[in-house]
């Protein structure tokens, strides 16, 4: 019972701060598609985009936790310290990297022949976007520094406390109250790159000012710059920001072909894939919680400990993900309304939800493997069979079924199921051998 009330502990504050984000994309969302369908559809286009570099990078922060995790449980505060110093060079680095790769995207639009319609709309909250990159790798760092620490709750009231600001600053920028200009979905991107400052601002502020940081600021002023540190984040963090990030991509690059279909096709996939999200953010709580536990019993060489977190950590995804199937199952007609008072949209987002409905399993089981996999440091296989699921699998198969079987929008849905279900069984299998090989050691 212990490992339940720890696990919820730790993930419930993870789940709470996603949530928040979520919150924000819900607000931005029916904020925008009640100013314009038109500005929807350029909201899901780059947002899409831009869920490839923001997951990556929150999956490159991730090397960070398994390796603060077992200094935490060895008391070793101070080299914690100094990790999070060197955390944060590669994390900006890395930051400075994908804002490099948004920007060579942008130069290159056309490529993608999306609807020029959306140009005006595009091209100023991409912009926007596009500064906000390296400030949500900063605070990463922060934000992982501190789950490995157990200290769940701090990055939950930041990101809280910033979501809410990013929702008052939509209200007035995105309709012009108060006297500002009304500013539509350029607007929205404002009110999100501040929020998104403010999140690092704010960290930096208390880990220079808190008492409890006090131990950890010893090795983070004392410490040097050290390859081998920014090695072992780079050898943690690269495998999974790839795996997150190609599990992103298969989405993102379904945004170009939903973009053929045309604008309804895009705006509707733009709403489907913001209530995707709730779900996702909640098993990834969860997910993040059962590998701050792994990475402490694997620190401490506790193989049966380690079991038990894992098998508390799926009975709670499990009932995570039975309760947002019957709220798509009950909502699945009228959620659309939130967002749009197109009918059309909503009468596509409602077809979405089948299929979205068949791969939450599939996508709770490989989020929860891969976070115990995260936790014992083993991240090269995960990599390679995201791509192999997500790019062999996904997107082949939602081509095919979208446009050679002609299904359209709904198609290209189709291979999502097929490939987070296979991929979460085969996290699955890989953690059983090796929990199975480290007890018989």
């Amino acid at each position: 019972m212990n490992h339940y009330k720890e696990t919820i502990r730790l993930g419930v504050p993870i789940m709470l701060g996603q949530l928040g984000i979520i919150v924000v994309n819900f607000a931005d969302n029916i904020m925008v598609g009640h100013h314009s369908t038109q500005e929807l559809a350029a909201a899901s286009f780059v947002n899409n985009f831009f869920n490839l570099a923001f997951i990556f990078g929150m999956g490159f922060s991730y090397g960070l936790t398994p390796i603060i995790g077992r200094l935490f449980a060895q008391g070793k505060k101070e080299e914690a310290g100094a990790v999070l110093k060197n955390s944060l060079v590669i994390n900006f680095i890395v930051g400075i990297l994908l804002s490099l790769c948004m920007l060579f995207l942008l130069f290159n639009l056309d490529w993608l022949n999306q609807p020029k319609e959306l140009y005006p709309y595009i091209l100023p909250y991409y912009i926007l976007q596009l500064f906000s990159v390296v400030f949500a790798m900063l605070f990463n760092s922060f934000k992982q520094f501190s789950d490995g620490t157990t200290d769940t709750l701090t990055p939950m009231y930041i990101m809280l406390s910033a979501n809410v600001l990013n929702i008052i600053g939509n209200y007035f920028l995105i309709y012009g109250h108060g006297g500002f200009p009304e500013m539509g979905l350029t607007g929205a991107g404002i009110s999100t790159l501040f929020s998104r400052i403010l999140t690092f601002a704010v960290f930096l502020l208390l880990f220079f000012n808190r008492k409890k940081y006090a131990i950890y600021l010893q090795g983070f002023r004392s410490t040097r710059i050290c390859k081998e540190k920014i090695r072992s984040l780079v050898r943690l963090g690269l495998p999974v920001g790839f795996q997150m990030g190609v599990e992103t991509g298969s989405f993102s690059l379904s945004v170009i072909m939903m973009g053929w279909i045309g604008s309804i096709a895009l705006a509707a996939y733009q709403v489907a894939g913001v209530i995707t999200t709730l779900g996702f953010m909640f098993y990834y709580g969860i997910g993040a919680a059962v590998s701050i536990r792994v990475s402490n019993f694997y620190g401490s060489d506790n193989p049966a400990e380690i079991h038990r977190a894992v098998k508390a950590g799926f009975h709670i995804m499990l009932c995570s993900m039975l309760s947002f199937v019957a709220f798509l199952l009950l909502f699945r007609a009228q959620i659309g309304y939130l967002f749009t008072p197109e009918e059309d949209v909503v009468r596509l987002v409602a077809i979405f939800c089948w299929p979205m409905m068949l791969y939450q399993f599939g996508d709770a089981l490989q989020i929860l493997y891969a976070n115990a996999l995260r936790g014992i440091t083993d991240v090269k296989y995960m990599a390679k069979v995201a791509l192999l699921c997500h790019f062999g699998l996904a997107l082949p198969i939602g081509y095919l079924c979208g446009f050679v079987l002609d299904w359209g929008a709904l198609g290209v849905w189709c291979g999502f199921p097929i490939s987070l279900t296979t991929l979460g069984i085969l996290l699955w299998f890989r953690f059983s051998r090796l929990l199975r090989e480290k007890e018989l050691n």
